[in-house]
């Protein structure tokens, strides 16, 4: 069996995303944000009216995934879109949030900027609540997270 490259697959993945051709210009979407870092579009299945999805121009699947360098300019403009969102439509505010892999419909980086105001019926968090069995197995999770972030943390 032929193995591909790394560079032929995410070359093949960019060619069939969506949100690559919408950043491309090739795909219609109601954009309201577009430069060399990221495109912003509003979500064609919203959570409410005005839901916006922020996407790097960069073909990547996941937040881990985006350059370093690249991290800094995109989320500023999903800042900017953000206030935008509020000053635009009126918000009392906006929920943002990121899926990487699981519940990620489409395998390129995407934030949702999702307008939000008091009594609209979103109830915090989408999923279930769990507690640990107290410190010391927190402290347990705690410290896995700290060793795969390495000695720069």
């Amino acid at each position: 069996m032929a193995e591909t490259s790394g560079a032929a697959a995410s070359g093949a993945a960019e060619a069939a995303c969506a949100f690559c051709a919408i950043a491309a210009g090739e795909q219609p979407a109601s954009v309201v944000l577009s430069d060399g870092v990221a495109t912003a579009f509003l979500d064609r299945r919203p959570v409410f009216k005005g839901h916006v999805l922020v996407v790097p121009v960069r073909h990547v699947e996941t937040l881990p995934e985006l350059p370093a360098p690249l991290v800094g300019p995109f989320f500023e403009r999903v800042r900017a879109v953000s206030a935008a969102v509020e000053r635009g439509l009126a918000a009392g505010g906006t929920f943002v949030a990121v899926n990487n892999r699981i519940s990620q419909s489409v395998p390129h980086l995407h934030v949702h900027v999702v307008p939000r105001n008091r009594g609209d019926g979103l109830r915090g968090f989408f999923w279930p609540r769990v507690r640990y069995d107290g410190d010391d197995e927190a402290d347990s999770y705690a410290e896995r997270i700290r060793r795969a972030l390495g000695p720069s943390a």
